[in-house]
């Protein structure tokens, strides 16, 4: 199993758990953005930056992923097309994307997407809480103890 951070977005807080979770189980973890990240010093920790534009890291996470991989995003047509390729995908709130929900997760995206277009602002999710930051690292610890 390798981890892919979508690490544009990508609260720091999920990025500390990630970084001690690929230590201790040793699994290469890449963090993939448009801009550099400070990483700590690891051979299991990687950055890759890559050039700006719009999705250009998600393209660059479904390209490089593989089925049983798990990639950290709250990019839903990201977590589609990871699926679709056999992979998991978990948001940094802890909630896991599944064949089963993920095509009611793009509609309600896209929902969302056409009330903001018309002009109805829906604000967008609340900060990051430390019960999100616990569902997160505990369903990171199931998801790892699979591997």
């Amino acid at each position: 199993m390798i981890l892919f951070i979508d690490a544009d977005a990508c609260p720091v807080a999920i990025r500390e758990i990630l970084f001690r979770a690929a230590q201790r189980k040793q699994l290469h973890l890449y963090l993939v953005a448009n801009q550099r990240i400070q990483t700590p010093k690891s051979k299991f920790i990687h950055m890759v930056q890559v050039g700006s534009g719009f999705d250009v890291a998600d393209h660059e996470i479904a390209r490089r992923c593989e089925a049983g991989d798990l990639i950290i995003t709250s990019d839903i047509p990201l977590a589609s097309e990871v699926i679709d390729k056999g992979a998991k995908a978990l948001s940094p709130r802890g909630e896991l994307f599944t064949p089963d929900n993920i095509r009611q997760r793009l509609n309600i995206r896209d929902f969302m997407d056409t009330m903001r277009s018309s002009g109805i602002q829906s604000g967008g999710p609340p900060p990051l809480s430390n019960v999100d930051r616990k569902n997160f690292a505990d369903h990171l610890d199931r998801l790892l103890a699979g591997s």
